[in-house]
This record gives C-alpha cells, sequence and structure tokens, in this order.
C-alpha cells in the first residue's frame, strides 16, 4: 500500500486540528498557555475567551462566535470577570448538547471548598496552575496526553444525538 492509499485510510478525525477553549482573563496565563500548547505533540486549535459570559456565547454559538467550533475541551478559569467560572459549570450542567464536553478547571485557587464546589457541578478536573513556566508546560503537556492519548471518548456530540 503506497502512501496515498494510507492516508485516505486515515479517519477524517485525525486531520481536524483537536478543538480547545481556554477561558482564562489573564494574558499572561493565556500566552503560557499558547505556548506550552505550541510545544505539545497533539495539532491542536486553541479559541481563548476572556470570561464566563463569552465563553457561554462561544459554547451556544451566538454571536460573535456563530461559527465557533465545538471545543473537544474546555480548559476553565474559576476567578473570571462578569460570569465566574463556578456559573459558567453550572449553566454546562444543564444543557444537555453541552454537558458531555470536558472541563478541566485550571486555576491558581487551591481552595478546598472551590475544589467540592467544582466537583460538585460535574467538572472533569481540577488543578492548580503552576506559576514556573516549566512546571505550567508540563501540567498542560499532560492535560493534552490524558484527554487526547489516554482518555477514551463517544463521538456523541458529534453525532447530534
Amino acid at each position: 500500500m503506497n502512501g496515498k492509499e494510507k492516508e485516505k485510510m486515515k479517519p477524517e478525525r485525525e486531520c481536524q486540528p483537536v478543538e480547545i477553549l481556554l477561558v482564562e482573563d489573564n494574558p499572561g496565563d493565556v500566552r503560557l498557555t499558547v505556548e506550552a500548547f505550541k510545544e505539545g505533540k497533539i495539532y491542536n486549535h486553541l479559541n481563548v475567551v476572556g470570561d464566563g459570559v463569552e465563553a457561554l456565547a462561544f459554547l451556544r454559538r451566538e454571536p460573535p462566535f456563530a461559527n465557533a467550533p465545538r471545543p473537544d475541551l474546555i480548559l476553565l478559569d474559576l476567578n473570571l470577570p462578569r460570569k465566574n467560572g463556578r456559573d459558567v459549570l453550572s449553566e454546562l450542567d444543564e444543557e444537555e448538547d453541552l454537558k458531555q464536553i470536558p472541563v478541566v478547571v485550571l486555576t491558581t485557587s487551591n481552595s478546598e471548598r472551590d475544589i467540592l464546589e467544582t466537583h460538585d457541578l460535574h467538572a472533569s478536573c481540577y488543578i492548580n496552575k503552576p506559576v514556573d513556566f516549566g512546571q505550567f508546560v508540563t501540567v498542560v503537556k499532560l492535560i493534552e496526553d490524558f484527554w487526547f492519548t489516554i482518555v477514551k471518548r463517544s463521538n456523541k456530540g458529534d453525532a447530534g444525538v
């Protein structure tokens, strides 16, 4: 079998980037995350919004995000302007077509209360943001490896089921 035939046999998804939505209001943390994903091994497309209101508009494909892709993963900060991360989680949990998207809470808070609340709101996991760039890159690569290499998920959201 030649290279072109092998290429045709690849599932369509392999040619598509992994869609990630970063919900983060701190420009420095946005830069760190962008750089960390550039160093990753998974072909990805990172969309960034700066608050919870924009996040929900993006996910619901409301203007100005009418053509937004459905994310495969959401990275969510808790302490956001206009609508905080807990409120975003709560609204996601109420919407059948959005609650299947895994949400990684990536925040500086190490409050036990925040951890418990976000798990009660069905966050997939809770990760403290390291302040050191090298550690931050390591954490982002681990998130990438875990969610896109190890975890097996249904394509339910893609199938419109």
